[in-house]
């Protein structure tokens, strides 16, 4: 990381963050995909079902992501700081935060997966592959949060490569595991759609133990001593993290989770064969979303960076070059998606009737796709402000009490029905990028009347 002074050298330092971040995205998210891709050719039941586990296990994931993304502006200003010396005690106390939730949702989902399963009126395969691939997904989480934390640690230095390189390398042997596991190939049983989860679990195992390697090969990580070098669990320490992590957490949540109740209130309201083409489209449509969702982690990097080194007018040029190039891009892939919906919706399923349906969520896909690219990246920004709580209450008005009631209106009361959802979550959404526009231009204006020795700390 390094203080560009051009517009030019910005976004050449931008573009150099964003591409590693944006294939480690692509590969995460790649994951899934293959997921749903494989399952589908075992069965619709079978597609339906890691379709309900992936939407129950989405927003947690997501909630906890955000938790410990707390770490990448808590390293990123004291980078900007030059206060290097503090950051081995903040990763440490990260792992003792990621395994403490990592066990709180072990037990949590022991707990709550069958009655939450059961209010949903499943059919019996389904119901029964949504379970025991959550149960299978689950033997990797904690290690999997770990190494979230990892991640946020090389991205926050500017060197997000790392991980990308590590993803590049398991992405081809989740698609083994899943091959073995879902097809039975190689001497494994042939679980199903259950399979995928206990190959995404494996996957989970991978990634901690490379970049725990990580840690000791490249000699700027090395420096660090991470462990190495350990601290006793700090109060203290984790109430910072949280301080931070919690609202942002809950921010992310909120937004994961209105795809996710979709998914689950879609089940409750309409047949298999829906279901399918609904987690069809939606998993095309959250690839394209892993454009803006990784300019957002780009700019929290970029922005705490000079938020941190008390540069306010520069980190403002880097939330304009961030915010337009999402826009751009999303009127492009809405020009994709328009002119290949059918192509796309068969690359999931060659069930000509969930084909049909797939096409026509596509076509409202491309109503939320601007104001997702807005919300996200603009949340990237409040995040390297160090700005949480009231983007996580804009998050929790929009996405709940508009977004949410909005879509159940018009899929149960008008003739829309299951698509009814989609025009629901384009509320919530454009809601949530106009709140937190409104809210960075009141961030901004703070900061730059706040003396350059205090703007850092705010």
């Amino acid at each position: 990381m390094y203080h560009a002074e051009t517009i030019l050298e910005k976004c050449r330092l931008f573009a150099i963050i964003l591409w590693p971040i944006l294939v480690t995205q692509l590969s995460y998210f790649g994951m899934n995909v293959i997921d749903t891709i494989m399952s589908g050719q075992a069965g619709t039941s079978d597609l339906a079902g890691v379709s309900i586990g992936a939407g129950l296990w989405l927003p947690v994931f997501t909630g906890m992501n955000g938790i410990l993304l707390a770490i990448t502006p808590m390293v990123g200003q004291l980078l900007g700081k030059k206060e290097h010396h503090s950051i081995t005690a903040i990763i440490t106390q990260g792992f003792y935060v990621a395994i403490l939730f990592g066990g709180l949702i072990l037990i949590s989902g022991a707990l709550l997966l069958e009655p939450v399963l059961s209010l949903m009126s499943l059919d019996p395969e389904v119901h029964h592959t949504a379970k025991h691939y959550l149960i299978g997904l689950s033997t990797g989480i904690i290690p999997f949060f770990l190494s979230i934390v990892l991640r946020n640690f090389f991205d926050a230095q500017g060197y997000p490569r790392i991980t990308m390189t590590i993803m590049l390398g398991v992405l081809p042997l989740n698609f083994l595991f899943n091959y073995s596991l879902i097809f039975g190939k190689f001497g494994a049983p042939a679980l199903g759609g259950i399979g995928a989860g206990y190959a995404t679990a494996a996957s989970y195992f991978i990634i901690f133990l490379f970049s725990v390697v990580m840690t000791f090969r490249v000699e700027v990580m090395r420096r660090y001593r991470i462990f190495v070098q350990w601290f006793a669990p700090s109060w203290t320490a984790w109430k910072r993290q949280l301080r931070i992590g919690i609202p942002l957490g809950l921010s992310l949540f909120f937004e994961a989770s209105i795809f996710s109740a979709v998914t689950l209130l879609m089940a409750a309201m309409f047949d298999t064969i829906t279901i399918a083409a609904h987690q069809a489209a939606f998993s095309f449509t959250s690839i394209i979303f892993m454009i803006p969702l990784s300019m957002s982690l780009a700019l929290t990097i970029v922005v705490a960076f000079e938020v941190g080194g008390q540069r306010i007018a520069h980190a403002k040029q880097y939330t304009r070059i961030g915010v337009l190039t999402a826009m751009c891009i999303m009127l492009i892939s809405s020009c994709f998606i328009y002119f290949f919906r059918e192509p796309i919706s068969y690359i999931y399923t060659d069930n000509p009737e969930v084909v049909a349906l797939a096409k026509r969520f596509l076509i409202f896909a491309i109503f939320y796709q601007f104001s997702d690219a807005a919300q996200s990246t603009l949340q990237g920004v409040l995040q390297g402000y160090k700005d949480v709580t009231v983007p996580f209450l804009t998050s929790f008005i929009s996405y709940w009490l508009l977004g949410l009631p909005a879509g159940y209106l018009l899929a149960a009361h008008t003739n829309l029905g299951p698509f009814g959802w989609w025009l629901g979550i384009t509320v919530g959404l454009t809601s949530a990028a106009t709140g937190f526009f409104i809210r960075l231009k009141i961030v901004q204006h703070r900061h730059a009347s706040v003396p350059h020795s205090m703007a850092g700390d705010t």
